[in-house]
């Protein structure tokens, strides 16, 4: 078995979701969970297959999203993993919906950071094991932080008052 660490290739403030599912009709409920939950939202979707043909399925209402999801899909190349590339929403829009598409079996992670991909490969395939997302820790917040992400929240509409 040999480990690869994978980079995910997006536009610096694009946010994504990384997970693992079980069925080729994912990549289908996926898509109408996402148009359900939030219209607005554009998005490209790649889906590899773990069996029979192992296609990488591509769905979406932004081709340039698509074309995002689908490069990322074949560098990872892990079955049975989806990525999702989002623009005009955040995760924590959609993130809900797609937990509850009963072929999702995880979520690696859901950011806009830079992420590296741990995959796991050998003869048969390959596997995600887990995700490098971001930095680490600088510190801990001060007050002065707190009333900063506090204010940053009802600037940008996510909590009141």
């Amino acid at each position: 078995m040999e480990l690869k660490l994978q980079e995910i290739q997006k536009p610096d403030e694009m946010n994504f979701i990384l997970g693992m599912s079980h069925f080729i009709k994912t990549v289908e409920d996926i898509h109408e969970a996402i148009v359900q939950t939030c219209p607005s939202i554009k998005f490209g979707l790649a889906f590899c297959e773990a069996s029979g043909p192992c296609l990488i399925r591509i769905t979406g209402n932004d081709s340039r999203l698509k074309e995002i999801a689908k490069k990322n899909a074949e560098n990872i190349a892990a079955g049975h993993t989806f990525i999702i590339f989002l623009e005009n929403g955040f995760p924590i829009n959609i993130l809900n919906a797609i937990k509850t598409v009963p072929e999702v079996c995880q979520i690696f992670c859901a950011t806009s950071n830079p992420t590296k991909i741990i995959v796991a490969e050998d003869d048969n395939g390959r596997g995600v094991l887990g995700v490098i997302d971001g930095y680490k820790p600088k510190g801990v917040e001060t007050e002065a932080d707190i009333d900063k992400r506090q204010k940053f929240l009802r600037m940008i509409g996510y909590k009141l008052g």
